[in-house]
């Protein structure tokens, strides 16, 4: 898996800054962008982020690059419906080359069984090549494709519904390779944008844990 951030809205955290003070202000737009400092930035940002006013954060936001992900990641990520997502086309690109797959650590542990998960996806890619040559479209011949398969994606959300993703999908109950994703963004935008995602992370981080059933284990940005 690899992850980038490929772009953010230029000075993030003061657009979503002067967004907030213009809510309860009578000054001019340029008056209010003008008198912005770095401190006052921290501490507006602060006070909003705490208090649940989210809406000022869609002014930012923030595009990334995935690589290497499997199609069942992206069943879940576009769950996500505040967001933008391009996907590798599995209908109009060709994997003459070979097709690439996703392997699961709990399957990897077993001997027996990644020799058999090995031996399924060659017969699977061998006859997704034999399609091909048959002149079977692309379009078709990916029907036999499981979702172990790679994909490619380019994600774009803003800032309030990147802090969402994260609550939900930085979880411990998260399936991981999600959450790997969702970790790895994080730990990007956080870079990008600390006011912004400062406190970002699952639930357990702020109010406590919402799951039904609880992992029993405090998450810890530092991890990151």
């Amino acid at each position: 898996m690899n992850v980038k951030l490929l772009k953010s809205t230029k000075d993030a955290e003061k657009i979503c800054a002067v967004a907030a003070r213009l809510c309860y202000s009578a000054a001019k737009i340029d008056d209010i962008d003008e008198n912005f400092t770095t401190d006052k930035v921290k501490d507006l940002l602060s006070k909003v982020i705490s208090s649940g006013h989210h809406s000022v954060l869609e002014h930012a936001s923030f595009t990334f690059g995935v690589e290497g992900v499997s199609r069942a990641l992206l069943a879940q990520l576009t769950r996500h419906r505040i967001a933008s997502f391009s996907v590798q086309s599995q209908r109009y690109v060709k994997f003459k080359s070979g097709v690439d797959f996703v392997f699961p650590n709990t399957i990897k542990k077993d001997e027996k069984l990644l020799k058999k998960y090995n031996n399924f996806l060659k017969i699977t890619e061998s006859l997704y090549k034999e399609f091909l040559d048959a002149g079977i479209p692309a379009e078709d011949a990916r029907y036999i494709l499981p979702n172990a398969a790679t994909t490619q994606i380019i994600i774009t959300m803003n800032a309030r519904e990147l802090r969402h993703f994260f609550s939900l999908r930085c979880c411990n109950r998260a399936q991981w390779e999600i959450k790997e994703m969702a970790c790895r963004m994080l730990s990007l935008a956080r870079k990008e944008a600390p006011l912004l995602f400062e406190d970002a992370g699952p639930d357990c981080l702020r109010e406590g844990c919402r799951e039904t059933s609880t992992c029993g284990k405090h998450w810890k940005k530092e991890k990151l």
